[in-house]
């Protein structure tokens, strides 16, 4: 499920699901995971991270095994293996990102952006809550207003507007995100280490607040939850309760 290439000093990590738009179950999550931890231990100075087919990632493969008890905790331990990987990782977004998506996306480094790729958290359409360090880094990357109309409105974003917040650092494909890739690749690599690490000790990962994690978790266990996995199913429209 993970396609790995390597020219040089840079590796090229693919999502290879495209027949489900590249969603995340655990296979592909551990699967990732691995992959950037073997990468990190190798003499590799960048990692590019896409996604085959049209779409970058999905998001969580709800129709799988997303609710799964220990699902959160293998997503975690991959952010982590990519935040604390000692060289640069470069989002090549062939497309959209989509809530977890999105997160993977926001993870890495930099981001290449697709001109026809988008990002979006539409958790509010399904009953769920995200978590703190999400809600931090996407409020960093796009300014407070933006990831207000994100979270709270469920909008896209697209790329150009991405490029312009700083969602996205340049537009172009995969092979541009490459060549970047190899122009990092050659800069110091202890110069770069410190600074992803300072870049990325921002305070996003700061225990949340008892009242953050009761929200959270009373989001999660909702009825509301289940009548958007119904109403998926049954193809209408949810029907929220707040309950």
């Amino acid at each position: 499920m993970i396609g790995v290439t390597r020219d040089g000093h840079v590796t090229t990590l693919e999502l290879q699901r495209p027949e489900r738009r590249n969603a995340l179950n655990t296979e592909l999550v551990e699967g990732l995971r691995e992959a950037v931890e073997k990468a990190a231990a190798e003499d590799v100075r960048a990692i590019v991270l896409t996604g085959q087919g049209s779409v970058f990632c999905a998001g969580a493969d709800l129709s799988g095994d997303a609710f799964a008890a220990d699902y959160p905790d293998r997503l975690i331990a991959l952010h982590k293996s990519i935040d604390q990987a000692p060289m640069p990782v470069v989002g090549a977004i062939n497309g959209p990102a989509i809530g977890a998506g999105l997160q993977l996306a926001m993870i890495c480094d930099l981001r290449v952006a697709a001109p026809d790729a988008f990002f979006q958290f539409p958790v509010a359409k399904y009953g769920l809550a995200l978590d703190n360090w999400s809600i931090r880094r996407l409020s960093s990357l796009v300014g407070h207003g933006r990831a207000r109309a994100m979270l709270l409105g469920a909008e896209r974003l697209t790329a150009d507007v991405a490029l312009q917040t700083g969602m996205a650092n340049r537009i172009g494909t995969l092979a541009d995100a490459q060549a970047w890739a190899a122009e990092i690749a050659g800069l110091a690599p202890l110069a770069l280490r410190h600074a992803k690490r300072v870049l990325n000790d921002d305070g996003a990962y700061e225990e949340q607040e008892p009242t953050h994690k009761e929200l959270f978790d009373k989001a999660w266990a909702s009825q509301d939850v289940i009548e958007a996995q119904v109403a998926r199913v049954e193809k209408r429209p949810p029907k929220f309760q707040g309950a």
